[in-house]
Order: C-alpha cells, then structure tokens, then sequence
C-alpha cells in the first residue's frame, strides 16, 4: 500500500468535514478522497495549544512513528487521515499511543478486522 503525505491546507480542511475519531491522546479525521485514488495520503498536526515548537515537532514526530506501525495493516486504499496531537501526546506511553490509534482507527472503519 502506497502512502502519501498531504500538505496543502485545501487537502487539510477537506478531510476535516469527514469523520473523527477522538482518544486521550490523538484525534484521528478520515474522509474518503475525491476523487479516488489508489493510496492512503496522511497529514499530521499539532497545534500551538500542545506547547511549544520542540513538543509540536516530538509530537509529530511520535505520530509518523506509530503511523508507520499501524497504519500499514489499518488503513483503507482511498481515504485520507489527518492525525492531530494532543497535549499529552508527547508523554503518553509508547504502547497506550499505538492503543489509542488502533482504537480511532477500528472506529473509523469498523467493518476492518
């Protein structure tokens, strides 16, 4: 499976009017692309609200991590994801991170597994 990156604000605010899936900590928006594609594209966020530049990047950075982990086996060809840190990202234990992100996921497309 083929993942790309979104980047432009327009890719951003078009998977936002999709479905969300919040847990302690991450939020996860999904939307199914229009038009279709034959890829999973995701884009990650961390807003000034979860610190400072060094906490935004780590919480980016955790996020690409376990991304890399779970969104291979979970993800669904043809949607985008947006995954949005949250404040306690950064200090959420590895496995409760990559817990939180299968559970947003399996609620996003719970028909999967």
């Amino acid at each position: 499976m083929a993942i790309l990156r979104l980047k432009a604000r327009k890719q951003f605010l078009f998977v936002n009017r999709g479905k969300r899936a919040a847990r302690p900590t991450l939020v996860v928006q999904a939307r199914k692309a229009v038009p279709a594609h034959e890829t999973v594209r995701i884009g990650f966020t961390a807003t000034k609200k979860t610190g400072n530049a060094v906490r935004r990047n780590r919480n980016k950075r955790r996020l690409r991590a376990a991304v890399t982990e779970i969104l291979v086996g979970r993800g669904v060809i043809g949607w985008d994801y947006v995954f949005i840190a949250r404040t306690s990202t950064a200090d959420a234990k590895w496995p409760d991170l990559l817990a939180d992100m299968k559970a947003a996921l399996q609620s996003l497309h719970p028909q999967e597994d």
